[in-house]
């Protein structure tokens, strides 16, 4: 930390200057907020890897040149061991995006538009930024080849396929593998691949225009497996239909900078990516949770499983036995919860429109409780009420008044209890209510809500209600 601060006032001429720790990810590289009186504040990097550093360091200076929105590099130690870098602020797109993520990836129309802001800048830097980059300056490896591929299935063999108990015939698995790793470098290519492309490592500025950063690990490579990386991110939830629009997105800005395959075509071998992006993170989630025991990556796992399990269940892939193991361990681990390390039970209530349809379950597990409140007398017939929503306090009065709701409601509350109890009983994540009526507006926002404080207060889990059609969110957290 001197060595970092001393680079720092060799830098900015400041003597008394302040470093702030920024939390840690998956690396060992300490990073630190540095400010001195009122000069602005950079980011200060302890690395442990002089190759890691210096891949940083160069890659950046690259794309620097090229204009391509990423920090610039103020100062390195002769060692190469420090260095600063601007300050791009603290919202990744993570944050960003929390509210439609903690929603289950109801996602609203600002954050749909970070979301696609971000897929429509991808290209550019797989292609732009490949332009005159030397390769070889890239670590750990210069290139996405063979020999990548199998380290990444072998460890998820190793790391995670064993942990969870699952049986197999190494032969087998890895003929599989090896087919594998041959679809995914059929292709040339000579553009960059980010390798760890998520939106922990997207930073948005007050206008909501993304940087990029932690692009130390890419190489030349397939523009698949960004994308790939980006939209099906275990923790991020973005439902299907999103992920259709994003793809889009991304396929029609890729056409500015490159020559493309068909559409269908680029969907096909996206999703042969999309299956060995899932494989790899799995690998890194045992190795970083069951073995590190690092919490952050063990409560990544659950959330990781469904996107494989809805792999698996599409029937698309041309690995016979590797598709018998995956499906045997997403059945071992979806009927077994209780036996890996997954987090405490969170349950979802959504209010909603049957016009618009009934809200998707991003868990994987199929959806949960649907209750129809269009039996109740509906506030929105009356003129005083049609401007307020079942969360003021005058419908609230109407309802309970009238009292239909009320014991419309303790039918539920029965059936919530006995199924919440056996739910936390049998160590399961995720459990989901929606309760619909004509507008989403009063019966089923009166309904979603009074369900979720009545479940927060009697079991204190993380209670998640969502009233979709009035773009509300409002997260009970657990006690």
């Amino acid at each position: 930390m001197d060595q970092l601060l001393k680079l720092y006032s060799k830098w900015s001429g400041h003597k008394n200057a302040t470093a702030i720790r920024l939390p840690m990810a998956g690396s060992n590289r300490e990073y630190f907020r540095i400010s001195s009186g009122d000069a602005e504040s950079v980011i200060g990097v302890l690395g442990t890897s002089h190759e890691e550093n210096h891949a940083f360091i160069y890659l950046t200076r690259h794309f620097s040149s090229k204009h391509l929105p990423v920090p610039t590099i103020l100062a390195v130690s002769d060692d190469e061991m420090r260095y600063l870098q601007t300050d791009l602020g603290s919202t990744p797109l993570f944050d960003a995006i929390s509210a439609g993520r903690s929603a289950g990836g109801n996602y609203n129309d600002h954050e749909r538009q970070l979301l696609a802001r971000t897929v429509r800048l991808l290209p550019k830097m797989q292609v732009v930024g490949a332009e005159g980059l030397d390769f070889s300056q890239c670590y750990p490896q210069p290139e996405f080849d063979v020999d990548t591929v199998m380290f990444d299935l072998n460890y998820f063999k190793y790391c995670f396929l064993k942990a969870a108990g699952i049986d197999f015939n190494e032969v087998k698995l890895e003929a599989d593998f090896r087919a594998f790793a041959r679809v995914l470098t059929s292709e040339t290519s000579d553009t960059f691949l980010y390798r760890d492309f998520q939106s922990r490592n997207v930073m948005m500025d007050a206008d909501g225009n993304p940087s990029f950063i932690d692009y130390q690990g890419g190489r030349r490579g397939p523009v698949y497996y960004d994308l790939a990386s980006f939209l099906w991110q275990a923790s991020a939830r973005i439902p299907d239909e999103l992920r259709t629009t994003l793809v889009g997105e991304y396929y029609e800005s890729l056409k500015q900078y490159a020559q493309v395959i068909p559409y269908n075509q680029f969907v096909e071998r996206l999703h042969q990516f999309v299956l060995f992006r899932t494989l790899q993170v799995l690998g890194a989630y045992g190795f970083r949770g069951y073995f590190e025991q690092k919490p952050h990556f063990i409560k990544s796992i659950p959330p990781a499983i469904s996107n494989l399990r809805q792999l698996v269940q599409s029937g698309n892939y041309p690995y016979p036995y590797l598709m018998d193991v995956l499906s045997r361990l997403t059945d071992k681990f979806m009927s077994d919860a209780a036996k890996y390390p997954a987090g405490p039970l969170v349950v979802r209530v959504y209010s909603f429109s049957y016009r618009k349809g009934i809200p998707e379950d991003t868990s994987g597990n199929g959806g949960g409780y649907v209750f129809d409140c269009r039996s109740t007398h509906n506030p929105g017939r009356y003129q005083p009420y049609k401007q307020l929503t079942g969360l003021d306090e005058p419908v609230i009065r109407f309802l309970e008044d009238d009292g239909e709701i009320t014991t419309f409601l303790e039918s539920v509350y029965k059936l919530a209890d006995a199924h919440v109890a056996r739910y936390i009983e049998r160590g399961f994540t995720s459990l989901m209510f929606s309760f619909g009526c004509t507008g989403g507006q009063h019966r089923s926002v009166y309904s979603a809500q009074h369900l979720a404080e009545h479940i927060h207060e009697k079991f204190g889990v993380e209670v998640q209600v969502i009233h979709r059609e009035q773009n509300i969110t409002q997260i009970f957290k657990p006690r």
